[in-house]
């Protein structure tokens, strides 16, 4: 009976591994010390921290100074100095350098001031880093996520597998809410949930990237080809005045074969600049072409990069699964 009992546990483990395996674990990791760079709060506290730090490193060589000054005029008079003045120079001198190793300690040591501020610095916002870790694990359906700057040794981790952004999007968000109106809130409700869509779906993501990098684009356009319109505008004013004042100046028989002249010049100039516009607004619309492909092509190899590691990865699976149920029928073969 013990032996029945014991033979379907093992069958029962073994299918919940077997579909572990076949459905496939969801991986992720952190970056700590990126994210800590890009919090204002932490950033801001560390250069402070760093500037006392400095303070204390200043006092340390000052000290340190004033000693060598002491030993330099202790080893130039010492041939005029008795024993026992020579004794107590040399006891002031330790006195002082064990005085300022301990303040050394004090602020640089395994467990100096340096330290434990930087501790008290990062707890709070590790605390709110875990909470936002848990929160995107629970929701994006997570199996494992580490912390890249962490003792663990991370030989290979690749990009896609990195969800700092969103931990750090998590952390502004919670900052935010509290100084929003209600309608702000629900704006801000909606646009978290499509980021977060666009977090559990690659594929979706780098689609949306490729829309906005075409909106881009089409707005780029647009503003040389405003600016362009403007341009020819203004020079169209201007050459209108200038013939308005010429018209008037015949009229008071001021007019001159110089002015004329002149004028003819401001209008051959206004015409070449205009075409020169023209062209370089058809240039950047060129580049701004190219460089869509280029992003395009990019894209491209990226999502067949990402579908041949998919595809190696679920060969690998199969292989590790069907490895799984031979050693577990051997297993039983040997049990029975």
């Amino acid at each position: 009976m013990t032996k029945q009992f014991l033979c379907l546990f093992l069958a029962f483990i073994a299918v919940q591994t077997m579909e572990g395996q076949a459905r496939g674990n969801k991986l992720g990791y952190i970056d700590m010390e990126y994210i800590l760079q890009n919090v204002p709060d932490y950033t801001e506290a560390k250069i402070q921290l760093e500037q006392k730090a400095q303070k204390w490193k200043l006092e340390i060589d000052t000290k340190k100074i004033e000693i060598n000054k002491l030993k330099e005029a202790l080893k130039a008079e010492k041939a005029l100095l008795t024993k026992e003045l020579i004794d107590e120079r040399e006891t002031e001198i330790s006195f002082l350098e064990n005085e300022n190793l301990e303040y050394q300690q004090k602020r640089f040591g395994a467990n100096g001031d340096l330290i434990l501020q930087k501790s008290v610095l990062v707890k709070p916002i590790q605390d709110q880093v875990f909470t936002a870790v848990q929160d995107i694990a629970e929701r994006l359906k997570y199996d494992f996520i580490f912390d890249k700057a962490s003792d663990l040794t991370m030989l290979f981790a690749a990009r896609r597998f990195d969800i700092s952004e969103q931990v750090l999007r998590v952390l502004n968000r919670t900052e935010k809410r509290e100084q929003l109106t209600k309608k702000q809130q629900k704006e801000t409700e909606a646009r978290e949930l499509k980021e977060d869509a666009l977090d559990s779906n690659p594929a979706l993501a780098d689609r949306q990237k490729l829309l906005d990098e075409k909106k881009a684009a089409r707005e780029k356009v647009l503003e040389d080809r405003k600016a362009l319109q403007e341009q020819k505008k203004k020079e169209f004013d201007d050459k209108r005045k200038q013939i308005q004042a010429d018209r008037e100046a015949k009229k008071n028989g001021t007019v001159s074969a110089n002015v004329l002249k002149e004028g003819n010049a401001a209008t051959s100039t206004g015409v070449d600049s205009t075409k020169e516009a023209a062209d370089q607004a058809k240039q950047k619309q060129a580049d701004a072409r190219a460089k869509l492909l280029e992003e395009r092509k990019k894209v491209f190899e990226d999502r067949k990069k990402a579908l041949e590691e998919r595809r190696q990865k679920i060969l690998e699976d199969r292989e590790a699964l069907k490895k799984a149920q031979q050693e577990k029928l051997k297993e039983n073969t040997n049990n029975n």
